[in-house]
């Protein structure tokens, strides 16, 4: 046995129909398009969701749900919330511990006059400052 000489097992392979070659084949005239109209043409393709006219569905429902995956910080003023400002190190923990935050939230972004000037108290990435590019 050697690969030149391979053939497949007898009746596992069948010759491929052969549209529009005659009426011998049994797909001559028409090659199984049916009768006369667009359909039969060639080069003929209909667009996705298209109902012959009639207003598509895609379109005769609501647009509905969208889900942004971009978390969006809590933001905290420091002019309104002096206490946050008070602090010596600012991280997560410590702004819980001196305000009010729903443990749901991730990110913290701080606002304000003289926000600046906090930024070498801030040691947490998860805390940013109105100067920092989120």
């Amino acid at each position: 046995m050697a690969l030149d000489n391979l053939t497949p097992a007898s009746n596992s392979t069948h010759k491929s129909k052969r549209k529009g070659r005659g009426q011998g084949s049994g797909m001559g005239k028409t090659a199984s398009r049916g009768a006369n109209g667009q359909k039969s043409r060639t080069g003929y393709s209909i667009k996705r969701g298209f109902e012959g006219g009639q207003q598509p569905l895609q379109r005769r429902l609501p647009k509905v749900g969208f889900y942004s995956g971009l978390v969006k910080p809590y933001v905290i003023n420091i002019n309104k919330i002096k206490s946050v400002a008070n602090l010596e190190e600012i991280t997560m923990e410590t702004i819980r511990s001196v305000h009010k935050i729903a443990n749901s939230v991730k990110k913290v972004k701080l606002i304000g006059a003289g926000v600046k000037e906090l930024a070498s108290k801030i040691k947490d990435e998860n805390v940013l400052y109105s100067g920092m590019a989120e």
